[in-house]
C-alpha cells in the first residue's frame, strides 16, 4: 500500500479505512494482550514451583544461599506448602523438635526481580507481535477497501459521463426557453418550464459538488452584493415568499466563492421550497457573532440531528443530497454550521464566517 494511494483516497474512503484498521487492530490487540496476560500469569506460576522446589532440596543439605534459612514456632502454617508473605516468599519443613518448623524464604526484592525478568523478556514479544499485528491490520483494512474503492470509482465514473452527456441537451432546453419566452411573454407554462431546467441545473450543480472538491483558490466579495444576486436567482421560482436581506454593505469575505455559492444556493432554495404559502426567508449577517443566518418561517425539521447525513430527506421531494453537500463544502471552507428548528414554526441555520 503506497503512500501515494492514501494521500488521494477521498473523505469517505480515509473514513472506511481508519475504521476497518481500528477495528481489526483493536479486536487482534485485546485478543493478544489477553494470551500474553495469561502467559505472564502461567510463567509467574512455573517461577514458583522452581523455587517451591529450590526451597525443597534446600531444606535438606541447607546449601542454598539465595534463600535465607530461619526457624518458626508452629502456628497455621502448612508444611511443603508455598507461602506469599508481605515480606518474602516461604515454605516450612518440619523438625525433630515437634513445636518449630524450619522456614526457608526469598526475599520480595529477589522475587520481584526475578519477575521483572519474566515481564521484560514477555514485554519484548509482545511489542514484537503487535507490531506484526499492525502491519497485518493496515494491509486488511487496504484489502477489504479495495473492492469498495473500485466499485466508488465505477459508479463516480459514470455520473461524471453522465453529468457531461446532461449538458447538450440542457444548453438545448435553455435556448428553446429562451426563444418561447420571448415569442409568448408571461406565459406561465413557460416559466414552469424554465423552473424545471433551473431545479435540473442545480441538481446537476450539486452532483458535480458531491463527486468533486473544489480548488482552495480564494477570492475577496462583498457579502450584501453576493446575497443579492443568489436571492435574484431564487426568488423568481417562488413568487409567493418574501425575501429579506439584512447585511451590512462593508461585509467583505475571502474564500472560494464557487463552493461558497453552492452552500448559500441549497440554503435559499430548501428555505424556499420547504416554507409556507406567503412565507419569508430572511438572511441576515450579525457582526457580533460573525455570522450569516437563514431563516425561514416553513415546515420546520423533525429531526435536525439527521439532515446533513447522506440521502436522508422528511418530504418526498428532492434525493436528500443537498444538506450533506452544504455539510461537506462547509467543512472544506472551514465554514462551522449549525441550525435550529421547531415543526410548524421555521428553520435556522447559522454559517459561522471569517472576513477577509
Amino acid at each position: 500500500m503506497s503512500v501515494g494511494w492514501v494521500i488521494h483516497l477521498s473523505r469517505v474512503e480515509l473514513e472506511s479505512l481508519i475504521k476497518g484498521f481500528v477495528l481489526f487492530f483493536s479486536s487482534m490487540g485485546i485478543l493478544v494482550s489477553v494470551l500474553f496476560t495469561f502467559y505472564y500469569k502461567q510463567e509467574v506460576k512455573k517461577l514458583d514451583e522452581q523455587l517451591f522446589t529450590q526451597m525443597r532440596v534446600c531444606s535438606f543439605d541447607l546449601k542454598c544461599p539465595k534463600f535465607q534459612i530461619d526457624f518458626e514456632q508452629i502456628a497455621k502454617q502448612e508444611p511443603y506448602k508455598l507461602y506469599k508473605t508481605p515480606k518474602a516468599l516461604k515454605s516450612f519443613y518440619p523438625l525433630s523438635d515437634a513445636s518449630y518448623y524450619l522456614a526457608i524464604s526469598l526475599e520480595n526484592k529477589k522475587y520481584d526481580l526475578l519477575k521483572s525478568k519474566i515481564f521484560t523478556t514477555i514485554v519484548f514479544y509482545y511489542i514484537g507481535v503487535m507490531v506484526v499485528v499492525l502491519l497485518l491490520s493496515l494491509f486488511f483494512a487496504y484489502y477489504s477497501l479495495y473492492p469498495l474503492r473500485q466499485a466508488l470509482l465505477l459508479t463516480q465514473e459514470f455520473i461524471k459521463d453522465l453529468l457531461h452527456d446532461f449538458n447538450t441537451p440542457l444548453s438545448s432546453l435553455r435556448i428553446n426557453s429562451f426563444m418561447l419566452k420571448s415569442e409568448c411573454p408571461n406565459n406561465e407554462k413557460i416559466e414552469r418550464f424554465e423552473q424545471a431546467i433551473a431545479t435540473i441545473m442545480m441538481l446537476q450543480e450539486n452532483l458535480k459538488a458531491y463527486l468533486f472538491e473544489y480548488e482552495q483558490t480564494k477570492q475577496q466579495f462583498h457579502l450584501k452584493e453576493f446575497i443579492e444576486q443568489k436571492v435574484a436567482l431564487v426568488e423568481p421560482n417562488y413568487k409567493t415568499i418574501t425575501f429579506e436581506i439584512d447585511i451590512p454593505s462593508d461585509v467583505v469575505l475571502e474564500m472560494n466563492i464557487n463552493a461558497f455559492s453552492r452552500v448559500c444556493e441549497n440554503l435559499l432554495t430548501n428555505a424556499a421550497k420547504y416554507n409556507k404559502k406567503d412565507g419569508k426567508v430572511l438572511i441576515k449577517y450579525d457582526k457580533q457573532t460573525n455570522e450569516l443566518i437563514f431563516k425561514d418561517t416553513g415546515k420546520g425539521i423533525k429531526n435536525p440531528h439527521l439532515v446533513f447525513e447522506r440521502f436522508y430527506k422528511e418530504q418526498e421531494r428532492g434525493v436528500g443530497i443537498g444538506l450533506h453537500i452544504v455539510k461537506k463544502l462547509c467543512d472544506e471552507l472551514h465554514i462551522a454550521i449549525s441550525l435550529e428548528s421547531e415543526v410548524g414554526v421555521g428553520t435556522t441555520f447559522k454559517l459561522q464566517l471569517t472576513k477577509g
